[in-house]
């Protein structure tokens, strides 16, 4: 009983509602040194938090030593949905005339569930499509995989992937349909590339296959970066192995997945696999074609006013195609994904002068939840209001009568 009345305090809503502005507040001062994604996580998708006085403020170097522990966004969002449900049961007293606060309260609880549902479900990547050219996937902002391609197939290539989560020192990652192990040697977040060429006092190359051996290329090892502005370069060195012996050692970056810098491959049973450490694709049951790109400025600047994007929507096993316009503000939902106009790079800015359109791509299978759960704050503040209003007529009447 003790416990529920604990669970049940309002003491205890205003001490959550307060911690949360003070998690608000710090997060944003985090934001500063790790970007919106890193801080997301840290503050907001998290259970606990640990705050460090900044190095830049003042007094900085004495006063580092200060980490102030914080709730995370997890533990104070189900510490209010246990409040309000357990306050609900204490205060509320079922009542024809107090309908309005129980349609209330469940849209709440209905909203901070759904806060949960989007964290958990949510997945953001971008797409970039040239003009006159099309695109069924999307790149992960900062996930990546390491993939074995099979090219042989006239129709269609067929794809194995490992995801980044597996690459660690030290871990074998065993492929039984290829009868294949992946032997990572040394995995780095973050490295810059270099060639023996360029710098002739730099570390000899560990790998002995593919492009690394061929250029004389070896990886250095840099601190990983967290800031919007920035991106890591994760890179590693990993062994191939059959049961018949090494197909050698290679370094495989996703610096190496651009144009100019030539395909690893290596035969295995007959067939040439293509060797590959990229951002990770998330593909789509359609296809988009890009039409053509669209890029307006406010009169004598450079600062857009307006740049969208004339696609054609190709389902597979349908004749037709499916016309759509996305521009700022206004996406495109298709499918269960949602397309943002979200950047574009120009055409003097490409090599061959033609534009490219950058969409951020967003599957949330909830995305509805949260406009529910406003809707029916909304409705029940509506008909208390209503039940209230009638109320204070019918005692004016009597009070005139």
């Amino acid at each position: 009983m003790a416990l529920f009345r604990f669970f049940s305090s309002l003491k205890l809503t205003v001490w959550l509602l307060g911690l949360s502005l003070v998690l608000v507040f710090f997060g944003t001062l985090a934001q500063v040194h790790f970007g919106i994604h890193e801080t997301q996580a840290r503050y907001f998708e998290s259970f606990y938090v640990f705050w460090q006085y900044p190095l830049e403020w003042p007094a900085g170097e004495t006063l580092r030593w200060i980490h102030l522990p914080l709730p995370g966004g997890f533990t104070l969002g189900i510490l209010l949905v246990i409040n309000l449900v357990c306050a609900h049961f204490r205060y509320f007293r079922p009542r024809w005339n107090r309908i309005g606060i129980a349609i209330t309260h469940f849209g709440v609880v209905l909203l901070l569930v759904s806060g949960f549902l989007i964290s958990a479900f949510q997945e953001e990547s971008r797409m970039g499509i040239k003009q006159g050219s099309t695109s069924n996937f999307a790149t992960s902002f900062h996930d990546n995989e390491l993939v074995l391609i099979d090219h042989s197939h006239p129709d269609y290539d067929e794809l194995t992937s490992i995801p980044g989560s597996l690459l660690k020192d030290g871990n074998t990652v065993a492929l039984p349909e290829l009868g294949l192990e992946v032997r990572v040697i040394d995995f780095m977040p973050n490295a810059m590339l270099a060639s023996k060429m360029q710098n002739p006092t730099g570390p000899e190359p560990r790998a002995n296959r593919g492009a690394a051996q061929r250029m004389g290329m070896f990886a250095v090892e840099k601190p990983s970066v967290s800031s919007d502005d920035e991106r890591n370069n994760p890179t590693a060195i990993v062994e191939l192995v059959t049961p018949e012996g090494s197909l050698g050692t290679w370094l495989v970056s996703d610096f190496m997945d651009q144009p100019g810098i030539p395909p690893q491959a290596f035969e295995l049973k007959g067939k040439t696999y293509e060797l590959m450490l990229r951002q990770k694709r998330i593909y789509m049951p359609f296809t988009l074609q890009l039409d053509k790109f669209s890029h307006d400025v406010y009169p004598g600047t450079e600062i857009p006013k307006n740049f969208s994007s004339d696609i054609q929507i190709i389902t597979p096993g349908e004749t037709s195609t499916q016309p759509a316009l996305v521009y700022m503000n206004h996406p495109l939902r298709h499918g269960g994904y949602t397309f943002f106009q979200a950047s574009f790079l120009a055409a003097e800015q490409t090599r061959d002068g033609i534009p490219w359109t950058i969409f951020q791509v967003v599957e949330n299978p909830v995305w509805q939840l949260p406009y529910y759960a406003v809707a029916i704050v909304g409705i029940g503040m509506c008909v208390q209001f209503l039940i209230s209003l009638s109320a204070f007529t019918n005692r004016m009447k009597k009070a005139s009568a």
